[in-house]
């Protein structure tokens, strides 16, 4: 698999043509290439900014998540209170994914899976492709580890799970595998290659991604890539046990 991340001119909060900043890069796409974007170029492409003047990090908090956890005692925002833990668009996410930018926090793209196969449809019209994927990333810390990975926001183009459960292991045995959350493993190589910092480079291209054409989505039915059967309720989920007992509260 070859990735590639690609520099473009900076954008400007509180809004700006990213479309035309992509145009304007080095970066060349071929069938089946995947693209990755990082959100926040996405969300300043919407104006999704809000001046710090104006406002606080914690207010637009509330306003963006679907859940959060205040700042309490005992704290529930890890050590010293540092941020305010939500659920915002289906994710764990701390300060429902607010950046700070110069004198703007950046919010996350707004319907970032409609925004996602827009975005892809640009792509395959302004590069002549018919078989483009795409990926919408950010970077989150993981339980217990140092340090942060991508992860995606939003995709389009493909389904986000790759079934192996009924595949063999090597000794020809029925596996009991697992099924292959793409996107996320997408995100997460792209986000390497595209940096964390100043790298200017909020653009990747991936190609020889595995399973993906396999996953596409139906082309009569641009819109089948959907978040719902991706998510997992939270009485469901592996770490219900954590999640279930905090006390989270919804903006009214």
């Amino acid at each position: 698999m070859e990735i590639v991340a690609f520099r473009t001119e900076i954008l400007t909060p509180p809004k700006d043509d990213l479309l035309s900043k992509i145009k304007s890069s080095a970066l060349t796409l071929e069938e089946g290439d995947v693209v990755a974007i990082s959100s926040k170029v996405v969300s300043i492409w919407q104006g999704r900014c809000a001046l710090k003047s104006e406002t606080d990090k914690d207010t637009l908090t509330r306003r963006e998540a679907e859940m959060y956890l205040e700042r309490g005692n005992p704290p529930a925002g890890g050590p010293g209170g540092a941020v305010m833990h939500t659920i915002t668009n289906g994710l764990l996410i701390p300060s429902a994914g607010i950046d700070p930018f110069g004198d703007y926090f950046v919010l996350w793209p707004e319907k970032p899976q409609q925004t996602a196969q827009e975005l892809l449809e640009w792509f395959k019209k302004t590069y002549e492709r018919e078989k483009l994927y795409l990926v919408i990333t950010d970077s989150r810390s993981l339980p217990l580890r140092q340090g942060v990975t991508g992860f995606a926001v939003a995709w389009a183009g493909f389904e986000p799970l790759y079934d192996g459960r009924n595949r063999t292991d090597l000794l020809g045995n029925a596996s009991g595998g697992s099924q292959v959350n793409l996107p996320d493993s997408i995100a997460a190589a792209a986000v390497l290659a595209m940096g964390e910092a100043n790298e200017q480079t909020p653009l990747a291209r991936l190609r020889g991604v595995p399973y993906l054409q396999s996953q596409e989505a139906s082309v009569k039915n641009p819109g089948s890539c959907q978040e719902e059967p991706f998510q997992i309720p939270m009485e469901q989920d592996l770490f219900a046990p954590f999640l279930k007992n905090m006390p989270w509260k919804k903006e009214t």
